[in-house]
């Protein structure tokens, strides 16, 4: 785990991770999410996993990180990309249940909020094992405790 003082501006985290059939359809009932369009099976039997399942995936895995996890950290919003017209997350090819998700995790800010806390924003970026670009998700901002408890 990493403190707040040692996170630097530029530096990247990476993971890997892929969405079950089943972890699909646990997240489509709990949000309740009903769409047509994501409960057809079109490609080699796996179903298309909508954008929240993959930025709910996505937030997981950058909670997971050796250096985030033990950190006290909270979600604070997103904030839009001017070049984008202040948008956040652009979805550029679909992603399937079992296709593999290669997620690099960019620090892109870091700033004091006070002598207890800090705040990091973070641009997600997800492609396919060929690289090729599924998502980007710009500007997550969390909210970083300075000093975590001792355990």
């Amino acid at each position: 785990m990493k403190k707040f003082s040692e996170f630097v501006v530029g530096e990247s985290f990476y993971s890997t991770c892929s969405i079950s059939d089943d972890e699909l359809e646990e997240y489509l009932k709990f949000s309740r999410v009903k769409n047509v369009f994501l409960e057809n099976k079109v490609n080699e039997g796996h179903q298309l996993v909508s954008g929240r399942a993959i930025l709910s995936r996505m937030e997981g895995e950058f909670t997971r990180l050796n250096q985030i996890y033990g950190n006290e950290i909270i979600f604070l919003g997103t904030d839009g990309d001017s070049e984008w017209g202040n948008r956040n997350t652009r979805f550029l090819k679909p992603l399937y249940t079992e296709q593999v998700l290669k997620l690099k995790f960019t620090i892109v800010q870091k700033e004091e909020i006070d002598e207890n806390f800090g705040k990091i924003i973070i641009n997600f970026e997800g492609t396919t094992q060929e690289n090729e670009i599924i998502i980007i998700a710009k500007k997550n901002i969390y909210r970083i405790k300075k000093e975590p408890e001792n355990n």
